[in-house]
């Protein structure tokens, strides 16, 4: 089902490895054309162009994209006690655990009468994207709404695309769980049209402008996002799930044919991946998975994927090797299952979120384990983190020096300016002291 990748040749460098992994193929390209004139249609044309867009791609027309108040109340009533109170729980941990993600004030001393605050403040305004493709995922809008409440943003606005199977509406296990949250701004809209709304805003709906756009989505939303980067933030270009495990012979094989199964039920295109020094583990993975890939709900979902490109067993030497894998390859998702897990961790650099031993699965963090499981793909977890808190932070410092402190860096300033030829910006530093050994001109006109 899953091809094996050799890597014990001792001669294969750094280059010839990464050449070697198991990759996703998808050419974003032609997604950026479709997504830039999705854009400029809602840009151009509005709620005509989302209403459009719906009925192209979702199939509804006739909708309230603006959600009323009355559809959360329906929602509410409809969700399942036992549903709720897993959505509460999961909303408690992740909340806690947030709160790790907004660094406190620091004011540091850097001379007598020179002060640098280091602060962080929200941005005023964010939109969170829900998808509503394959699978419904009240769990993304816990995570997104959570972060974005810890860090203390005051104006937070939901998309989700509109269900043909529930009249036109958001799903409502998604509109409950965001009433759960307190939030009563939600749109049905989504795609890349939904992501254009955001950056942009449309006056029709009264919809404002945001500042920042997170959430996971499909290859569109993905090229969406990273069109309208630099007009409004973003998280990252989430692309099809990952999971990466490292294991050595003492790992169970069962457990990791749950495992690779579970990521690999998202989407065709999900990429499932294990590194280990055991040929005989792979063998006993093999036999899991033909096992659980046969009883799982979507196997042909599963089949697909893990029998795609992107997904395959990786031999290595040794475990200083697959680390190394590891660290190239900057899984979304890191499970290891080795003898002793957290020995291996400090050198784990590039993974959006590593889960240690054979009883922290990926599942785990999807849901219930606290952490935040909207986290980087496609190998951007070696240059950007997951979703927190800290993603709707902006830093800003705010300087104060007194007179006795600027004097005491007066004649280096002089030196950088006239080095960069810039002497207007050492004047301005002059001025302070030929002013203060002169009389103030208004103080000269009242003597007269």
């Amino acid at each position: 089902m899953m091809r094996t990748v050799d890597l014990r040749d001792a001669h294969l460098s750094r280059s010839d490895i990464t050449a070697k992994l198991p990759r996703i193929t998808s050419d974003i390209d032609d997604a950026l054309i479709t997504a830039r004139q999705l854009i400029d249609n809602v840009i151009d044309s509005g709620e005509d162009a989302i209403r459009e867009q719906t009925l192209a791609f979702d199939g509804v027309s006739n909708h309230s994209i603006v959600v009323p108040a009355s559809h959360f109340d329906d929602a509410l009533a409809s969700l399942d006690n036992d549903l709720r109170s897993a959505i509460l729980e999961s909303i408690r941990r992740v909340r806690e655990a947030s709160t790790a993600g907004v660094p406190p004030e620091r004011k540091v001393t850097v001379a007598p009468g020179a002060s640098i605050t280091q602060r962080w403040l929200p941005v005023e305004r964010v939109g969170l994207y829900v998808p509503g493709g394959k699978a419904v995922y009240p769990s993304s809008v816990v995570m997104n709404v959570v972060a974005a409440q810890v860090a203390g943003v005051s104006s937070i606005a939901i998309a989700s695309p509109p269900q043909r199977n529930h009249g036109g509406r958001v799903h409502p296990t998604i509109l409950a769980t965001a009433a759960l949250l307190g939030i009563t701004e939600v749109y049905a809209m989504g795609g890349a049209g939904a992501i254009g709304a955001f950056a942009y805003g449309i006056p029709q709906l009264e919809l404002e402008p945001v500042r920042v756009i997170t959430g996971p989505g499909n290859v569109f939303v993905a090229a969406a996002k990273r069109l309208v980067r630099g007009v409004v933030g973003i998280d990252s270009e989430a692309g099809p799930t990952e999971i990466l495990i490292i294991a050595d012979e003492t790992a169970n094989p069962s457990l990791i044919a749950a495992d690779l199964v579970s990521q690999a039920e998202h989407d065709e295109l999900a990429s499932a991946v294990l590194v280990t020094t055991s040929p005989a583990l792979v063998e006993a993975v093999e036999r899991e998975l033909l096992n659980y890939s046969s009883r799982t709900t979507h196997r042909h979902r599963v089949e697909v994927a893990l029998s795609g490109d992107q997904s395959a067993f990786v031999v290595v030497p040794t475990l200083d090797v697959a680390i190394m894998v590891s660290n190239l390859y900057a899984p979304e998702h890191l499970e290891v299952h080795t003898q002793h897990p957290h020995e291996l961790v400090p050198r784990l650099v590039n993974a959006g979120a590593i889960f240690l031993g054979q009883t922290t699965p990926v599942s785990l963090g999807d849901y219930l384990a606290g952490s935040n499981h909207v986290l980087p793909t496609a190998g951007q977890a070696a240059f950007s983190s997951g979703l927190g808190a800290y993603t709707f932070l902006r830093a800003q410092q705010v300087v104060e020096y007194d007179e006795d402190a600027l004097r005491e860096v007066r004649a280096h300033i002089r030196v950088f300016a006239d080095d960069e030829n810039l002497p207007a910006h050492a004047d301005a530093v002059d001025a302070r002291f030929e002013s203060a050994s002169r009389p103030n001109s208004t103080d000269s006109e009242n003597e007269d």
